[in-house]
């Protein structure tokens, strides 16, 4: 399995420098599809072309400290792993995703989907690999353009080796694995909270639906901003169970 960065921070950027309109959107299109298949050219289609302004502070701060330089040395340091990796090719860019002010993105919900892509989203993105920027964290920091490309990699390499998680159990141990090897420090509860997440989860580890996948990776926070009910656990409940239960395996 071979990768290779592509730098793409500074097209985006550009985009933003068209006033906010239809001339926008008709440069995002033009940008985002190759006209001769009607096929993604770039992995943008989660972009939020008619974002505000806050998105051009996030691509601002990433360029200047060269995030896609930062990405394509995070990418080298993988690639002794990826070779005695057996399959595709793949290109891989960083992309902000606005999660802020974007009206149309839910962040859990599509963390899901890019997390266990849909044969759909596979389809739309051929070939590449896509480290997400979330434009409601905080200022983005040289720390966390390594995480996302270590993620996004790391996630798929192991599509390739391994069987696709069906099972919320699956999905968590998968996870927990991806976020420890990529070096993840977060997400983090205290010990009590880690075992009352266990046993709050211990009934449904055989599910395979979203709804249940999702109110109990991300908790409730999460669930009600999509409608689901509660089930008592914190933000991000169980993808911390899984990186503690990751890290605790590998010593």
């Amino acid at each position: 399995m071979y990768c290779e960065y592509v730098p793409l921070l500074q097209m985006q950027r550009d985009l933003y420098r068209i006033p906010l309109g239809q001339p926008r959107f008709d440069a995002y299109l033009r940008m985002m599809i190759e006209p001769s298949r009607q096929d993604l050219r770039y992995p943008f289609h989660l972009l939020n072309p008619m974002a505000k302004d806050h998105i051009a502070t996030c691509y601002d701060t990433l360029l200047s400290f060269d995030a896609d330089e930062i990405a394509a040395v995070a990418l080298s340091a993988l690639q002794p792993m990826l070779a005695g990796i057996y399959g595709e090719s793949y290109r891989v860019a960083l992309v902000v995703i606005d999660d802020l002010k974007g009206g149309w993105t839910n962040r859990y919900a599509t963390d899901y989907h890019l997390r266990f892509p849909d044969e759909e989203i596979a389809r739309r993105s051929p070939r590449w690999v896509t480290a997400i920027i979330w434009s409601g964290d905080l200022a983005p920091t040289i720390d966390r353009v390594r995480e996302a490309v270590n993620l996004a990699v790391l996630r798929q390499a192991y599509a390739w080796q391994l069987r696709s998680p069906i099972t919320l159990q699956d999905k968590l141990e998968r996870e927990g694995k991806v976020m420890r090897q990529a070096g993840c420090t977060l997400p983090i509860l205290d010990r009590a909270d880690l075992e009352y997440t266990r046993e709050v989860l211990r009934p449904d580890l055989n599910e395979t639906d979203m709804r249940t996948a999702i109110q109990c990776m991300y908790g409730d926070e999460a669930g009600r901003t999509l409608g689901f009910p509660p089930k008592g656990l914190s933000p991000y409940a169980g993808l911390a169970l899984a990186l503690h239960d990751a890290r605790r395996a590998s010593r």
